[in-house]
């Protein structure tokens, strides 16, 4: 069995016979771009030099483009192509100068690694992945773009979405159709998005509406979306601008088609969007909802009325709904959501409702910032009130809504001492860097949030036999009283 760990902080490792090129807004194209000192102008020359394995490196400032820069070529499973920010710096690939309707970036290639950028300004998508598949795009942002931020479709299958944010995308004149991001039309299955945050587009944060296909997977965990439907100056465009959080499917004509978009969504939380938090827009497909937490959404937090296809289900469990409306059906099936609650809740059960900080920096690694907002408040009524939904929790029973309470403060405590894992020989090696004097629990999840296997670790260097695992995508949740740490592991 071979397994790949993939950490949210990647270190490339370059084989022998790798190139990494670089890209300056000081180079030139006619340099040979193999050394920092001589490095491409644009990114476009270094992809033509580029084969399997080799890395492009961008050192940061300003790079103005007037045309889409086209990612064609592929890596492989064993010779991944790398797109990144040089190491400390953060360029904007800023596209203004491209004519209304270019995209940004088009990536149709397979097995690409993108991060650190800041990708603003084009005439339509930000990023448009068609086709492409086993893509992995980190710690980037898509802003201002005159079409959704991110858009897949054409097959794009098993793309992987890291700490990424998408924000003030608009679509003029008619402002219908620019989102955060958007799986949707004739997107493939299995792509995945955590810890990205989608707020500010004119039409929606996520949206998943079908044209051309069915019966797809999209999952997301740790998500943020909120205040869509509105321009960036807080205008609103029109009727035409939704302003749904997660728009999770649907299609055409009420959906006749019948069309499935099966949607995973874990500790993901919507607030103050002009219409639904969580919506399923005429998707006949399955829907999971676990422990996530909808505020103030205009029209409703959570929306949902159509019947299903046979063999589909709706699922809420652990879910918050506070100062929004619930619309559910009978055919859902519900476990521990606080509209179910016999016992009244308040403000007084969160450490703030106020948003600030929610859309401010995010840590030097990209992941999501610790804020207090709708975070438990010690001796909330939503504290060891839920139900065992296969994901990882503390005290006697899992808490409601996105976030677990973990300390006497609710934000997650970070982690000081550093953790390596790797590989070898079917076992999963996890090494701390200093003796630890706390037991720490580790759990090995699916992405679906299903436990496949736990331990608990007490040694410096620690060893869990690994089961026969089948393909996939699997999260390591390492957890102490001091430390919490998450690792993707992709088999």
């Amino acid at each position: 069995m071979r397994l790949v760990i993939a950490l949210t902080s990647l270190i490339i490792s370059i084989s022998a016979s790798a190139t990494t090129y670089y890209v300056d807004t000081n180079g030139t194209d006619s340099n040979s771009g193999i050394s920092v000192n001589l490095p491409f102008k644009t990114i476009t020359k270094a992809l033509n030099e580029l084969t399997p394995g080799d890395s492009i490196l961008v050192r940061g400032g300003i790079h103005n483009y007037s045309s889409t820069i086209y990612i064609s070529k592929s890596g492989t499973e064993n010779d991944t192509c790398y797109l990144f920010a040089y190491p400390g710096e953060r360029p904007v690939l800023n596209f203004s100068g491209t004519d209304f309707g270019k995209r940004g970036i088009s990536l149709t290639g397979s097995y690409w690694y993108i991060k650190g950028f800041d990708i603003v300004k084009a005439g339509d998508n930000g990023l448009n992945v068609s086709g492409g598949a086993h893509n992995t795009v980190e710690f980037c942002s898509f802003s201002e773009n005159k079409d959704t931020g991110v858009q897949l479709g054409n097959g794009s299958h098993d793309n992987t979405f890291i700490n990424c944010d998408s924000y003030y995308n608009a679509d003029p004149s008619d402002y219908g159709d620019a989102d955060g991001f958007a799986p949707k039309l004739d997107v493939g299955t299995n792509n995945i998005f955590i810890g990205c945050r989608a707020w500010g587009n004119c039409d929606d944060g996520w949206d998943g509406y079908m044209r051309g296909a069915t019966d797809v997977t999209t999952i997301l965990k740790n998500c943020w979306t909120w205040g869509n439907g509105w321009l960036k100056d807080g205008t609103d465009p029109g009727s035409q601008a939704n302003g749904n959080g997660f728009k999770m499917g649907g299609g055409d004509n009420g959906n006749s088609a019948m069309l499935e978009h099966h949607f995973y969504l874990t500790n993901c939380m919507a607030f103050y969007n002009k219409a639904k938090g969580f919506d399923q827009n005429n998707n006949v497909g399955t829907m999971s909802m676990m422990n996530c937490t909808a505020f103030r959404n205009k029209s409703s937090d959570f929306k949902y009325y159509k019947t299903l296809a046979p063999g589909e289900s709706l699922i809420l469990k652990n879910c918050i709904s506070y100062q929004g409306n619930v619309d559910i059906p009978d055919f859902a099936v519900q476990a521990t959501n606080s509209w179910l609650m016999t016992s009244p809740f308040s403000d007084i059960d969160f450490i703030s409702i106020d948003t600030t900080g929610i859309s401010g920096p995010r840590k030097a690694d990209g992941s999501l910032p610790d804020v207090p907002f709708m975070h438990l408040v010690s001796g909330s009524v939503f504290i060891d009130a839920g139900t065992d939904v296969g994901l990882p929790y503390s005290g006697s029973a899992p808490d409601l809504g996105a976030f677990e309470f973990t300390s006497a403060s609710g934000i997650k405590p970070a982690y000081s001492v550093g953790i390596k894992t790797y590989v070898k020989d079917d076992i999963l090696f996890v090494r701390f860097s200093e003796q630890i004097d706390e037991p720490v629990s580790v759990g090995l999840y699916s992405i679906s949030g299903q436990k496949v296997c736990s331990a608990l670790l007490s040694q410096q260097l620690n060893r869990l036999d690994l089961p026969d695992l089948p393909h996939g995508i699997y999260m390591l949740q390492i957890q102490s009283i001091k430390m919490k740490k998450t690792v993707k592991i992709l088999k």
